[in-house]
């Protein structure tokens, strides 16, 4: 039976944190969307609801979240995580503040830590300030991110506009004195009536302190770094027991391919680096109504085979703006994902069995248009992105990449890793 439930705000952080935990010995499924009841396996450990709630009003971000908490605890889970992006995407008005409140007023729960850290891919706090590599989150390619522009690096201050709850810190020195120093320091300040507290952490040494201090916590919140150190604490509770083979999948052949949508910086240079056949889809063309999605399947179908191809929506951030500008916020971002989601209709109906999908809104639309319910998470390709298989008849290998994930060779190394 599920123990730990995850309520996740875009798919693939949900892929991100569920394959962190299967890496430590938890058999997870990730259910698009909130799962129907007794849809989930019995011989599952965690279960994790993909939403896609990060920029949509924080009202109903809210009610998203509400109501898959409520399908978790009625498939068993006792435990439960707020999962957003490593780099803490948010406005002023929402949603990581808004949804940890209703989280933690659902659960009855005085407090929770919030810790986006994620050292192997070079996400650390420290003093409360979030760096991405060696730079402040304010001075990283974050700041310029069309939809959430992440212009302040203190954690606390950014938590702080939104919720009217008091908003604390445990610094890296009371982490690293161990979990008990840690869980002392967070029941102080809950006495002193603080509700969410930020956590510094720069090693995974220092995730595992993180994990133990809150395993008996209803309620987490943070990126899925500080998920390493759950499993070991749940199993020292008896909650759960280490899976063996916990990401094993389906061997399937078939063509591969790549869809990117993603203009992180990270995603940029995984294009760049690609050596295989690569098709770029003109944006504008797409925005205005052209039938660029059935010239695309056209030159795809010529190329499928064992090698993948890479068809790309991918641009600069001020190549976005520019096209937002002309089209719309909504307008040009609906256009694209509406194509890329055809995309993924024509080549899977093409025979394609491997799909890699670069981009949280990208992927949404991706599985989306494929009817994808449920994934079986199986083994990682970079941290942070694991290969899935979707549950059903028709199984599909799927790796679902945050734009920000992955090494340079990321689209050509995932494939080899099956």
């Amino acid at each position: 039976m599920a123990i730990l439930g995850v309520i996740a705000d875009d798919f693939t952080g949900a892929t991100d944190i569920a394959g962190m935990l299967v890496k430590n010995g938890m058999r997870t499924i990730q259910t698009i969307g909130i799962p129907a009841p007794g849809a989930i396996a019995a011989d599952i450990d965690a279960v994790v609801v993909a939403l896609k709630s990060r920029s949509i009003p924080a009202a109903d971000a809210i009610a998203q979240s509400l109501a898959a908490l409520d399908a978790l605890k009625k498939a068993g889970c006792v435990r439960f995580f707020f999962k957003y992006c490593s780099t803490f995407d948010s406005t002023d008005a929402g949603n990581i503040g808004p949804v940890g409140d209703a989280l933690l007023d659902a659960l009855g729960a005085k407090q929770a830590i919030y810790c986006p850290a994620f050292p192997e891919n070079g996400r650390t706090i420290f003093f409360g300030h979030l760096f991405v590599g060696d730079l402040l989150l304010s001075d990283s390619p974050m700041r310029h991110h069309p939809l959430n522009p992440m212009t302040d690096a203190s954690l606390v201050r950014v938590l702080a506009r939104q919720t009217p709850h008091k908003v604390g810190l445990v610094p890296l020195k009371q982490v690293q004195a161990g979990s008990a120093t840690l869980r002392g320091a967070l029941d102080k300040l809950a006495a002193d009536g603080v509700r969410h507290v930020v956590v510094d952490a720069v090693a995974d040494t220092d995730l595992g302190i993180i994990g133990e201090a809150v395993g008996d916590d209803a309620l987490v919140t943070g990126g899925s770094g500080v998920a390493l150190g759950l499993p070991a604490a749940y199993r020292r509770r008896g909650l759960i027991e280490h899976k063996a083979n916990a990401d094993a999948l389906p061997a399937l052949k078939g063509p591969a391919a790549v869809l990117a949508g993603s203009c992180s910086a990270a995603t940029l240079g995984q294009i760049a680096a690609f050596t295989g056949q690569h098709l770029v889809l003109d944006t504008d063309a797409i925005c205005r109504g052209e039938p660029v999605a059935d010239k695309a399947l056209a030159w795809a179908r010529e190329r499928l085979g064992e090698a993948p191809i890479l068809l790309s929506a991918s641009q600069s951030p001020e190549a976005v703006k520019a096209l937002q500008g002309k089209y719309g916020v909504d307008g040009s971002s609906h256009a694209i994902e509406g194509t890329m989601a055809r995309l993924a209709r024509g080549l899977v109906a093409a025979g394609v069995k491997r799909l890699v999908v670069a981009g949280g809104e990208t992927s949404g639309a991706v599985v989306g248009a494929l009817d994808v319910t449920a994934l079986r998470i199986g083994p990682e390709i970079d941290p942070g992105v694991p290969w899935t298989a979707s549950e059903g008849d028709k199984p599909l290998l799927l790796a679902l990449k945050s734009g920000n994930f992955g090494t340079r060779d990321f689209f050509s190394k995932a494939f080899t890793r099956l």
